[in-house]
């Protein structure tokens, strides 16, 4: 099953951020506001906003609820979010003729959720749809969601052992690229030209795979050997990256190819507008 706890959808070619909380969708108020309105400052429209619903006596504390949402510098922050019973309120009180639009829009998405939960299938048909729309391959999709489904089965066993934190994750899945590539994930994404992109969206099928190996190699590692301190989590995680090493060393020397490769899948104008501006 694939969990799709945060993550972004479009509407009308404008990002929104959302988060799965309380068995329903949570989504970010100020990037609705910016869709709709097209201000150029939705927080001021949305703070301005909120007077004019209490005046009303629409009761925000009760309403809203601050979660943390990934923001454009990478780092979450807590941000107003609400369901979509509250959105359908608030919306009423923006002029906008995309207000319609937007509302059926709204259901749909939270219906899909929905239907994903009692049919996780479809969140994987729904995602393959998204990566064949952007050119993939259907071998390389196969293999992303194989990948999925390998991370989500090792966060699983370090949540059983009491790792829970997501810096906590991040540490971890370090060592074992760094043990497996000899790059942790922030240096592997500079060997790419990439910046805020997410890294295994942009690797090969083969560097797809030496990943795959790391993390289950860790999650069996953990199973076996159960350890119960982060420092033990630490050492588990370089030794399931040791065996994607030696796996990736072995091929190498076959085929006198080096697995890592400085591809990525950034589109044309991209690639061609970041060769023009060096990264500082």
């Amino acid at each position: 099953m694939i969990k799709m706890d945060k993550s972004l959808v479009v509407f009308q070619d404008k990002k929104i951020r959302r988060i799965w909380q309380d068995k329903g969708w949570f989504f970010s108020i100020v990037d609705i506001i910016a869709v709709l309105t097209d201000s150029s400052i939705p927080r001021r429209y949305w703070s301005d906003l909120k007077i004019k619903l209490k005046e009303e006596g629409f009761e925000l504390y009760e309403k809203i609820v601050q979660l943390k949402l990934p923001s454009t510098d990478g780092k979450e922050y807590e941000t107003d979010c609400a369901n979509t019973e509250t959105l359908f309120r608030i919306i009423q009180s923006i002029p906008s003729p995309k207000a319609e639009p937007f509302k059926i829009w709204l259901a749909k998405v939270g219906y899909e959720r929905v239907q994903e939960i009692e049919n996780p299938e479809l969140a994987q048909e729904r995602m393959k749809a998204l990566y064949e729309q952007k050119g993939y391959s259907k071998q390389w999709i196969d293999k992303r969601l194989r990948g999925i489904a390998v991370r989500q089965d090792l966060t699983d066993e370090w949540k059983k052992r009491g790792v829970n934190k997501q810096e906590n994750f991040s540490i971890l899945t370090a060592e074992i690229s760094k043990a497996s590539f000899g790059m942790s994930p922030a240096e592997y994404k500079r060997f790419k030209g990439l910046k805020k992109e997410n890294l295994r969206d942009h690797m090969t099928d083969l560097e797809l795979i030496f990943t795959m190996l790391g993390e289950a190699s860790t999650a069996e590692i953990e199973r076996v050997k159960n350890p119960t301190s982060f420092p033990e989590h630490k050492k588990v995680s370089r030794q399931g990256g040791k065996v994607a090493k030696k796996a990736r060393f072995e091929l190498e020397n076959r085929t006198k190819r080096p697995i890592m490769s400085k591809e990525n899948y950034l589109d044309e104008p991209e690639k061609k507008k970041r060769k023009k501006i060096p990264e500082k």
